[in-house]
């Protein structure tokens, strides 16, 4: 038990490792000696459990796929109305990235095209997904002007989200992240949310990024 214990202790180091390196420096950029000397652990040991640095790349990205529906089912659960459980999901995220390396690496990862299997889900086909099935929601909740293309506004939101990130990730502090997150939503909200309904979401908007602020 010890053992294992041990071993999987060592394979989150190596991930951990791996993102904060590939999110720094890209995946190019970065070598298995860099992330073995990162991690502090043996060569050995890194082969034990990832065969090549692409195994590693996919390892972050489950994680990241894993993480975003995680969060979507615990919204699911709560009872939010659609477009609430959307961005509640969109901060739970930033939230993440903000506390560990391995969201802001899948995102790397994914805008810079790293060859994905088959089978696997592309991050960013799963958020659109995602966007578009809450913005259906929110429609049937009417909390979207009734003459919105879902699917137009559900791309906009997924290109402002990835967009966002891409460009505060070269620019500022990832602690910025929420700020500027909430400064998307304001807008989007404004745009796509009945006026008698936007107070409720804009002020929402505030409160979660209040949070995130403060821990």
């Amino acid at each position: 038990m010890a053992r294992q214990l041990r071993a999987e202790q060592t394979r989150a180091a190596i991930i951990t490792a791996a993102a904060d390196l590939f999110d720094r420096r890209g995946y190019e950029s970065t070598s298995l000696s860099d992330i073995v000397e990162y991690a502090q652990v043996t060569k050995g040991a890194l082969y034990f459990h990832f065969a090549a640095k692409q195994d590693l790349a996919h390892a972050i990205m489950e994680l990241q796929s894993r993480n975003l529906q995680r969060l979507a089912a615990e919204m699911d659960s709560r009872g939010y109305t659609a477009l609430e459980a959307l961005i509640r999901t969109t901060f739970a995220m930033a939230r993440l990235s903000v506390e560990g390396p391995v969201p802001r690496a899948g995102l790397r990862l994914a805008a810079d095209g790293l060859a994905l299997p088959p089978a696997f889900p592309h991050p960013f086909a799963q958020c659109l997904e995602l966007s578009t099935r809450r913005l259906h929601g929110a429609v049937k909740e009417a909390d979207l002007q009734p003459d919105i293309d879902v699917d137009a506004a559900a791309h906009s939101l997924v290109c402002s989200l990835v967009g966002t990130r891409i460009v505060g990730h070269h620019l500022e502090p990832v602690t910025r992240q929420p700020r500027r997150l909430a400064e998307m939503w304001h807008i989007l909200i404004r745009g796509i949310v009945p006026v008698p309904r936007r107070a409720r979401y804009l002020s929402l908007v505030t409160q979660l990024e209040r949070e995130i602020r403060t821990v």
